[in-house]
């Protein structure tokens, strides 16, 4: 990401909730949208993903999420994640983007390990693909994201034993990918 401001049609799409929105708002990004626009990852995406743990105002989501007047407009979509595992101490590492192109708005990303960590439970090949990415691009330290796993995220997992072959598997897959 080397902009003060997002490629169109996310500029228009952010310029329209900051003018909505009557107080200043944080939004913490993870998936698709950062790992494409701030990582530059070769594949598209129809929404911003943000952690619901920051309370999204319903009316903003009325606004500008899926079925909303934005998305009718743009078709693109705020949508809020509340099923995905984060990292327990994941608001120390946030980072702000675009920090003077909107006047309320203030948009924070998850760290890139603690974006591959929000994928674990689910897995699917996007995810793994975006995993591989990060890994390339970062790069990725294995020992950080195995420490960070043990560390932060094991014991509020559903089905701890499944992410432990999981997390085996992408080291597997990143360290094949560096040779």
């Amino acid at each position: 990401m080397n902009s003060d401001k997002p490629p169109e049609p996310w500029h228009s799409f952010l310029t329209a909730i900051d003018d909505f929105i009557a107080e200043e708002t944080h939004l913490h990004l993870l998936g698709g949208f950062v790992v494409t626009i701030v990582y530059e990852a070769p594949r598209t995406t129809s929404d911003i993903d943000a952690l619901t743990i920051k309370r999204i105002d319903t009316e903003l989501l009325d606004f500008a999420g899926q079925g909303g007047a934005l998305h009718r407009r743009l078709r693109i979509y705020l949508d809020p994640v509340g099923v995905a595992p984060v990292p327990e101490n994941y608001e120390e590492r946030i980072k702000e983007i675009y920090p003077n192109a909107f006047r309320r708005l203030r948009l924070f990303v998850l760290d890139p390990y603690d974006i591959a960590l929000t994928k674990i439970e689910r897995n699917i090949e996007r995810d793994r693909d975006d995993v591989k990415h990060l890994a390339h691009v970062v790069p990725f330290d294995l020992e950080v994201l195995k420490a960070r796993y043990h560390d932060e995220l094991r014991v509020y997992l559903g089905n701890p034993e499944r992410e432990d072959l999981t997390l085996k598997l992408w080291e597997e897959m990143i360290t094949e990918e560096r040779s």
